[in-house]
Protein backbone atom coordinates (compact mmCIF):
# COMPACT_ATOMS: atom_id res chain seq x y z
CA UNK A 1 0.00 0.00 0.00
CA UNK A 2 2.94 2.63 0.73
CA UNK A 3 4.33 1.81 -2.53
CA UNK A 4 1.37 3.07 -4.38
CA UNK A 5 0.46 6.13 -1.97
CA UNK A 6 4.54 6.92 -2.98
CA UNK A 7 3.55 6.32 -6.52
CA UNK A 8 0.49 8.48 -6.53
CA UNK A 9 2.18 11.66 -4.79
CA UNK A 10 4.42 11.44 -7.82
CA UNK A 11 2.31 11.67 -10.34
CA UNK A 12 0.17 14.65 -8.61
CA UNK A 13 3.85 16.30 -8.79
CA UNK A 14 4.12 15.89 -12.05
CA UNK A 15 1.25 16.71 -13.28
CA UNK A 16 1.47 19.95 -11.20
CA UNK A 17 4.58 20.73 -12.60
CA UNK A 18 3.56 20.47 -15.72
CA UNK A 19 0.94 22.54 -15.26
CA UNK A 20 3.09 25.62 -14.30
CA UNK A 21 5.39 24.89 -17.33
CA UNK A 22 4.34 26.80 -20.32
CA UNK A 23 4.28 25.29 -23.58
CA UNK A 24 7.13 25.93 -26.30
CA UNK A 25 6.31 28.79 -28.87
CA UNK A 26 4.66 28.02 -31.51
CA UNK A 27 3.54 29.28 -35.30
CA UNK A 28 0.26 29.57 -33.61
CA UNK A 29 1.79 30.74 -30.37
CA UNK A 30 4.53 33.52 -30.69
CA UNK A 31 7.30 33.49 -28.98
CA UNK A 32 7.25 36.17 -26.47
CA UNK A 33 10.49 38.01 -24.97
CA UNK A 34 11.54 37.88 -21.29
CA UNK A 35 11.80 41.39 -20.94
CA UNK A 36 9.03 43.04 -21.80
CA UNK A 37 6.04 40.08 -21.56
CA UNK A 38 4.79 40.90 -25.00
CA UNK A 39 5.80 40.29 -28.64
CA UNK A 40 8.56 41.40 -30.39
CA UNK A 41 10.12 44.81 -28.20
CA UNK A 42 8.89 47.42 -30.71
CA UNK A 43 7.22 50.89 -30.16
CA UNK A 44 3.94 52.26 -31.01
CA UNK A 45 4.55 54.57 -34.20
CA UNK A 46 7.68 51.76 -35.55
CA UNK A 47 8.28 48.92 -38.07
CA UNK A 48 10.40 46.84 -36.50
CA UNK A 49 12.39 44.19 -38.43
CA UNK A 50 14.99 41.18 -36.82
CA UNK A 51 17.54 39.20 -38.92
CA UNK A 52 16.21 35.53 -37.21
CA UNK A 53 12.97 34.38 -36.17
CA UNK A 54 10.72 34.41 -32.99
CA UNK A 55 11.91 38.51 -32.87
CA UNK A 56 15.67 37.40 -32.27
CA UNK A 57 18.73 38.20 -34.21
CA UNK A 58 19.43 41.90 -35.39
CA UNK A 59 16.52 44.76 -35.13
CA UNK A 60 16.07 47.54 -37.84
CA UNK A 61 13.41 50.10 -37.36
CA UNK A 62 11.51 52.03 -39.58
CA UNK A 63 9.45 55.48 -38.33
CA UNK A 64 7.25 57.00 -40.59
CA UNK A 65 9.55 59.85 -40.07
CA UNK A 66 12.58 58.67 -42.20
CA UNK A 67 10.63 56.27 -44.24
CA UNK A 68 9.00 57.23 -47.42
CA UNK A 69 5.67 56.90 -47.50
CA UNK A 70 4.11 54.37 -50.59
CA UNK A 71 8.04 53.84 -51.54
CA UNK A 72 10.01 50.31 -51.97
CA UNK A 73 12.74 50.96 -49.11
CA UNK A 74 15.41 48.15 -49.81
CA UNK A 75 17.07 47.04 -46.55
CA UNK A 76 20.72 47.77 -46.06
CA UNK A 77 22.95 45.89 -48.77
CA UNK A 78 23.15 42.12 -47.41
CA UNK A 79 20.30 42.90 -44.63
CA UNK A 80 17.13 40.54 -44.15
CA UNK A 81 14.82 40.03 -42.56
CA UNK A 82 12.46 37.09 -40.56
CA UNK A 83 10.17 38.32 -38.45
CA UNK A 84 8.43 41.76 -38.00
CA UNK A 85 6.08 43.46 -35.93
CA UNK A 86 4.24 46.89 -37.49
CA UNK A 87 3.04 49.60 -35.00
CA UNK A 88 2.90 52.15 -37.72
CA UNK A 89 -0.77 52.46 -37.54
CA UNK A 90 -0.57 52.01 -41.33
CA UNK A 91 -0.37 49.10 -43.66
CA UNK A 92 3.04 47.57 -44.58
CA UNK A 93 4.42 45.28 -47.77
CA UNK A 94 6.71 42.90 -47.21
CA UNK A 95 8.87 41.85 -50.37
CA UNK A 96 11.54 38.70 -51.06
CA UNK A 97 12.77 40.88 -53.86
CA UNK A 98 14.81 44.10 -52.74
CA UNK A 99 13.42 45.87 -55.48
CA UNK A 100 9.80 45.48 -54.44
CA UNK A 101 9.00 43.34 -56.80
CA UNK A 102 5.93 41.44 -56.95
CA UNK A 103 7.08 38.26 -59.15
CA UNK A 104 8.40 36.75 -55.60
CA UNK A 105 6.40 36.48 -52.45
CA UNK A 106 4.95 39.62 -50.96
CA UNK A 107 2.69 40.30 -48.06
CA UNK A 108 0.88 43.37 -46.36
CA UNK A 109 0.22 43.61 -42.78
CA UNK A 110 -1.80 45.84 -41.20
CA UNK A 111 -1.01 48.64 -38.63
CA UNK A 112 -4.31 49.22 -37.12
CA UNK A 113 -5.27 48.40 -33.64
CA UNK A 114 -1.93 47.12 -31.40
CA UNK A 115 -0.31 46.46 -34.83
CA UNK A 116 1.03 43.08 -36.43
CA UNK A 117 3.31 40.81 -35.51
CA UNK A 118 4.83 37.90 -37.32
CA UNK A 119 7.23 35.62 -35.53
CA UNK A 120 8.35 34.04 -38.84
CA UNK A 121 7.89 35.17 -42.49
CA UNK A 122 7.74 32.38 -45.09
CA UNK A 123 10.39 34.16 -46.69
CA UNK A 124 13.39 36.20 -46.50
CA UNK A 125 12.46 39.99 -46.28
CA UNK A 126 14.48 42.36 -48.62
CA UNK A 127 12.31 45.33 -48.85
CA UNK A 128 9.36 46.94 -47.01
CA UNK A 129 6.85 49.32 -48.26
CA UNK A 130 4.63 51.60 -45.84
CA UNK A 131 1.21 52.72 -47.11
CA UNK A 132 -0.63 56.10 -47.00
CA UNK A 133 -3.77 53.97 -45.36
Amino acid sequence: MRTLTVIAAMGALAATTTALTPPPATAQQPAVTQATGRLGDCAAGQLCLWGRANFTGPRHIHELSNTDIESCVPLAAGAKAASLANRTGRPVTTYQSAECGETGEYDTYPGKGSGSWLPQSPYQIRAIKIWER
